[in-house]
């Protein structure tokens, strides 16, 4: 989006006029809405993934092969419900001026009923399944016992999983206030369309525009303050600039990662030999191997939390869903 569409909006909306043929128009609208759809159930999928990996953690994982055909049905899936803006989107020349719109046949009917589609299957949908499975990965990590003694270990591993659940709340609460006042605006402006000539009503569709495809820039930000493995990968990936510096806990956050390739979802089971409770909690999003900075950090054999390392389980466009909401054709 970035690359293919973020100046071409800029232009559009600086000048009002449509420079780019009528080829680059079709992908103009059809090109960031799937990438957008994807990046939506691509977060859907990934709570589902940490919904199975914590609370049935003994159940066997998605092969790899299975994993690429996930993937492929999400895109897609993104495509399909992309295609008809790709499908209707065309150019119109008046008066000094050329626009790029999607010309749904009935313009009225057929641009609310597809704006209320996607508000329930890319947003209502998502939201619920993302809701339920966090409350109840929340929940459990929240409230269960961990088997372990009350010394630091277990404050430890307590502080890990609050940070687990607090991320997973942030990101989806993110999520649900970034894109509420966009499905907002197409259902309102569907019910009432004398709003869509009013004079400002431009600058809220780019305002209502901006705070959604804002949405994809806040999670990086969100793992890089919650998820000691992000983290500790971004200071790698940027350790060129003289004020990041990579301490010797974040390579072996890293190291970690490597020696243990076929972790599931880096989430690690604990579980007693003489109990059928099994305690899991996500390392990777919150649980620190330095949690502390007056402690060392351990050697990599060392144990993790208490428990030896060897128990460690592998286991988004301004004219989005339609045509920019510009006035009527003078």
């Amino acid at each position: 989006m970035a690359a293919f569409n973020t100046l071409i909006n800029f232009i559009y909306a600086a000048h009002g006029e449509w420079y780019f043929g009528d080829s680059y128009c079709k992908f103009h609208n059809f090109f960031p809405v799937t990438a957008v759809f994807a990046s939506i159930y691509s977060m859907t999928a990934i709570a589902v993934d940490r919904y199975m990996a914590i609370i049935h953690p003994l159940k066997p994982r998605l092969s790899a092969s299975a994993t690429k055909v996930v993937i492929f049905s999400i895109w897609a899936l993104a495509i399909a419900l992309a295609f008809p803006l790709c499908y209707y989107s065309t150019t119109r020349k008046i008066p000094k001026r050329t626009l790029c719109f999607v010309a749904w046949p009935r313009p009225s009917e057929d641009s609310f009923m597809y704006h209320i589609i996607v508000t329930v299957l890319v947003y209502l949908l998502p939201l619920v399944v993302m809701g339920v499975t966090y409350t109840i990965v929340g929940i459990t990590l929240w409230g269960g016992e961990i088997p372990g003694d009350t010394s630091d270990n277990y404050h430890e591993q307590l502080r890990a999983k609050r940070k687990v659940v607090k991320m997973m709340i942030i990101v989806v609460l993110t999520f649900a206030f970034c894109w509420l006042p966009y499905h907002i605006y197409f259902i309102v402006t569907g019910l009432k369309k004398l709003l869509n000539k009013w004079k400002y009503i431009q600058q809220i569709y780019l305002s209502v525009m901006w705070l959604a495809m804002s949405s994809t820039m806040y999670n990086p930000i969100i793992y890089c303050c919650l998820n000691s493995r992000f983290r500790a990968g971004f200071k790698r990936a940027f350790r060129w600039c003289p004020f990041i510096k990579v301490s010797s806990c974040d390579e072996l956050e890293l190291q970690m990662t490597r020696f243990h390739p076929t972790r599931q979802s880096s989430m690690y089971t604990v579980s007693r030999v003489d109990s059928s409770v099994v305690a899991v909690y996500d390392t990777a999003d919150g649980d620190q191997l330095c949690p502390a900075k007056h402690k060392s950090c351990p050697s990599l054999h060392s144990s993790i939390n208490g428990y030896s390392s060897h128990s460690v389980k592998a286991s988004v466009s301004s004219t989005l869903y339609g045509s920019t909401p510009a006035k009527d054709f003078p």
